[in-house]
């Protein structure tokens, strides 16, 4: 699938893509290079992105409900005011990731590092939390 110029594929090479406002519902990114990619109301609704590098992806107001981000690298992802809900982050790694605002209702945070993540205001109904690092470095059990 070809998206403003851009092939979609697993173990794409998207760093510092326009992806702004794409329609990305189900795509299959996993292993993905979406580092500095600009994802700004994005449609990933059940993407896969698992082991994808996001490393400082702006996705604010982005939708990755029932995404799969088991295993990504968000470290410094913005996702202010995103959607988030009954996500799979499993092992995922948010360390000084802007979740402001997200609605992260029944995501699956199990073994997630969120060391320095800002979670001002986030939505965290339900969310499962075993093993993660939180904000301030401790373990949750």
């Amino acid at each position: 699938m070809n998206v403003n110029g851009y092939k979609i594929e697993s173990g794409a090479d998207l760093q510092k893509a326009n992806l702004k406002h794409v329609y990305l519902k189900g795509a299959e990114l996993s292993g993905a290079n979406l580092s500095n990619a600009n994802l700004v109301l994005a449609n990933l609704f059940e993407a896969d992105l698992s082991n994808s590098n996001l490393t400082s992806a702006i996705l604010d107001h982005a939708d990755l409900s029932e995404a799969d981000l088991s295993e990504a690298d968000l470290t410094g992802a913005n996702l202010h005011n995103s959607y988030l809900r009954h996500t799979h982050m499993i092992f995922c790694n948010l360390t000084g990731a802007v979740l402001d605002h997200a609605d992260l209702s029944h995501a699956d945070l199990t073994g997630a590092n969120l060391t320095g993540a800002v979670m001002t205001g986030a939505n965290m109904t339900g969310v499962e939390l075993t093993g993660a690092t939180m904000p301030d470095g401790s373990l949750h059990d």
